[in-house]
């Protein structure tokens, strides 16, 4: 029984180096080819650089475009966030602490939303935003951000406000605390780790969207990281090396928010999970 144990033990960590190797080589891989010259990268691909070329990256560092690039997606990011979260758990306070006829019919409405591919809307869309001057505007992002966020978030929030009972409610309403009140003051404090995770869910979703900025930002200066490593690959489609260097050191914004969030998300959804 115990030897059985052990085999099973070590199979399952066998399985989590396999995966973890297989994210963790192509990044290393990228990093250490991005010092390199593109004609090292092509004799060598696989070895340590010669001479650590170490300009590929402070050139990039030193071009005020990318760091411009790097706000602009930090700016939408938070503007998509704000807007998402705000919306959503005013819709899911409503849709799980109020009994009303056709509650179902809009929480199904909502849901599926999560079913409509965002393709599917990119020409009505883009009639829109032209129609009331959204295009080259942070706004002309954001806001289809928020609109295709709030499925997933409301379905979230809607699950953690109902399981927090309805005794604390009651007892608030005892003491002359309104619905608003109650909303602001109780609920929100009590679902900070769910609003915590979708917070982050709509962080990475908004800064991951590469297609929806590059439909909207026609001015170089609206534009998000994302689009700037495909307007970089364009412009140094010969310099592997440069090309490498130039994805790394855009990817190193979101490695870093992930592993300061990664706590929060995990335990928001440690906590929804229990309490469901």
């Amino acid at each position: 029984m115990n030897a059985r144990r052990t085999v099973r033990g070590l199979s399952l960590h066998a399985v989590v180096w396999l995966i973890a190797a297989f994210v963790a080589v192509p990044l290393l891989y990228a990093v250490i080819s991005g010092f390199k010259s593109t004609a090292e990268l092509t004799n060598n691909p696989f070895g340590l650089p010669e001479q650590w070329k170490i300009s590929n990256y402070t050139g990039i560092l030193g071009d005020g475009m990318f760091w411009r690039q790097i706000a602009n997606s930090a700016g939408i990011a938070i503007g998509t966030t704000v807007c998402t979260v705000a919306a959503s758990a005013m819709a899911a306070f409503v849709l799980a602490r109020y009994a009303f006829r056709g509650r179902e019919l809009f929480y199904t409405l909502f849901t599926v939303g999560l079913m409509f591919p965002f393709a599917v809307a990119v020409l009505p869309l883009f009639l829109m935003l032209r129609t009331f001057g959204l295009l080259d505007n942070p706004l002309g992002v954001i806001l289809p951000q928020a609109a295709f966020g709030l499925p997933m978030t409301i379905v979230i929030l809607r699950g953690f406000f109902r399981t927090i009972p309805a005794e604390i409610e009651e007892a608030a309403t005892m003491d002359g605390c309104g619905k608003v009140r109650f909303f602001w003051q109780i609920l929100l404090p009590m679902a900070r780790p769910a609003l915590g995770t979708v917070s982050v869910l709509a962080v990475v979703a908004s800064w991951n969207n590469f297609f929806l900025p590059l439909l909207v930002f026609n001015d170089p200066k609206w534009q998000t990281i994302p689009v700037g490593v495909q307007q970089f690959q364009g412009q140094y489609s010969t310099d592997y090396a440069l090309v490498l260097a130039y994805i790394v050191l855009a990817m190193v914004p979101a490695l870093a928010f992930y592993a300061v969030a990664e706590r929060q998300l995990i335990g928001g959804l440690t906590a929804g999970a229990t309490k469901g």
